[in-house]
């Protein structure tokens, strides 16, 4: 099994989804497998990737918000920052179960040694420990600490030609050929978790040469070309409506500075590029390898696409062009909209652009039902499908300790056309920010009114038409089983 992760990728922001960034490989995985038109993640980068391991919401497993420092002393709970001892990972699952486990990555899920990958299943390790760093060094900034390992001991980047995705992709398959070489027919599971395209735009000169210009369009136009993309792509039914421009955002006419805008745009572009090119690799050695027909790849995003602006960061050198060594920018709220076409809003709100991601699912020897389907799926069911594949069960404790209850549903009928739960019930919050869906309908709220919108996601896909003045007893019925799931995981 291989799970891959892109970090703050946009909903269209690969081929398959509409995009006019280069991402053959995804695209190829997605014409031979399963695209879900809708799944879900978690909204923002620590909580996702806490569910994703471990098949619970955030809160249940310690990550309600974001992660703790190396040297911070948090409280126990919902909030404490870092993987606790009620949950147990997808690796420690799987490893019971007689698989070999890797990963290359971002971690993000406990800063201190204790809290690393392999002290949570993970029988081989590389990557970033930490949040968002340089891509051409590693942060070590007072306020920027960032920490890289391999396996159980912190590793630094070399001085010279060394890029954070080719890392991450070498190592990737580095992992694999070298489980072929000595493990030939022992499963293993393989977790690459990309940082790409999270800011600081950063890229190497060749990508960034193939999209130069692309972007002079700007924002409003890219939008219109990728929704008409989607619908030809059959990736979205005519109910989807684009969203009209947020209130806010100047119009790309009115812009000042284009050029600047335009280059952001374009290292975002080549940093999805050569994510998909490192793709490319891994899924070349599972061929080599003869692996590629019985493994299951799944990709996904952490959440929609960003809106920071990291300007108060004070790490850009006014002097480097963007993009390059020296420079330290977002790509910012306009481009983030884009990103996430037709969706309102992005990454940490939830809107359907801050939790709806592009899905791939794609495996010869197991999928059957291939194309597009419109099952719901959440990325707590990572877990709960692997499982399944595995033939093995979610243990009641590990290592002594008594384990929160599996949230996942497995996507295994989804991959032979069976449907799913259609009335499940699915929760969200993050710092203030909550939701709920049951069904066709979504609630929606935010700090710090908190006034509940109700949202008919069948008839209105891009949430556009306010339904709660018609459906009062809807919206307080989900209201009420809201603020139960509340507070049965800890919500604060």
């Amino acid at each position: 099994m291989v799970i891959i992760m892109a970090d703050d990728l946009g909903y269209s922001d690969i081929g398959c989804y509409g995009s006019e960034i280069a991402t053959p490989n995804l695209d190829r995985l997605a014409k031979s497998g399963l695209m879900f038109q809708r799944f879900y993640n978690a909204a923002r980068c620590c909580p996702t990737r806490a569910s994703l391991l471990t098949g619970l919401y955030p809160h249940e497993t310690g990550m309600g918000g974001m992660v703790s420092s190396v040297s911070s002393d948090p409280e126990p709970g919902p909030y404490q920052g870092f993987l606790n001892k009620e949950s147990v990972t997808i690796a420690e699952v799987l490893g019971e179960a007689g698989y070999a486990t890797y990963m290359s990555g971002k971690w993000h899920v406990g800063e201190k040694k204790e809290h690393w990958p392999r002290k949570r299943g993970f029988d081989r390790y590389f990557g970033l420990i930490s949040g968002g760093s340089s891509y051409f060094e590693l942060d070590k900034g007072a306020e920027r600490l960032r920490q890289m390992a391999l396996d159980d001991d912190p590793w630094e980047p070399p001085k010279h030609d060394f890029y954070m995705t080719d890392a991450f992709s070498d190592h990737a398959v580095q992992f694999v050929r070298e489980h072929g070489e000595s493990k030939a027919g022992k499963p293993f599971l393989l977790y690459l978790a990309y940082t790409a395209p999270h800011w600081p735009l950063h890229a190497l000169q060749e990508d960034i040469r193939k999209y130069e210009g692309r972007y002079a369009i700007g924002w409003d136009s890219l939008r219109e070309e990728r929704y008409e993309r989607q619908l030809r792509l059959g990736l979205l039914d005519p109910d989807f409506r684009l969203t009209p421009r947020e209130e806010g955002v100047s119009s790309w006419e009115a812009a000042a500075d284009k050029a600047d805008w335009a280059k952001r745009m374009t290292v975002h572009a080549a940093m999805v590029d050569r994510m998909d090119q490192g793709i490319g690799k891994l899924v070349r050695e599972l061929k080599e390898n003869g692996m590629y027909e019985n493994t299951l790849i799944v990709f996904l995003s952490d959440n929609g696409a960003s809106p920071e602006s990291i300007a108060g960061r004070n790490m850009h050198d006014p002097n480097s062009e963007i993009g390059y060594p020296g420079s330290y920018v977002a790509f910012k709220k306009p481009w983030a909209i884009a990103s996430n076409t037709p969706f309102r809003r992005y990454k940490r709100w939830l809107e359907e652009g801050g939790m709806a991601t592009p899905m791939i699912a794609h495996w010869p020897n197991g999928i059957t039902q291939k194309g597009i389907t419109k099952e719901t799926g959440h990325v707590v069911d990572i877990m709960a499908t692997c499982l399944e594949l595995a033939n093995t069960s979610y243990p009641e404790r590990y290592q002594g300790n008594q384990l929160k209850p599996l949230r996942g549903k497995s996507l295994v009928p989804v991959f032979r056309g069976e449907r799913m739960e259609q009335n499940r019930e699915l929760y969200w919050e993050h710092f203030g920010h909550q939701a709920m869906r049951k069904g066709k309908w979504k609630i929606i709220s935010k700090a710090p009114d908190f006034e509940w919108e109700l949202f008919d996601l069948e008839e209105d896909p891009t949430e556009l038409s306010e339904k709660g003045a018609e459906n009062p007893e809807i919206v307080e019925e989900m209201v009420n089983k809201y603020v139960k799931w509340a507070k049965q995981v800890g919500v604060r």
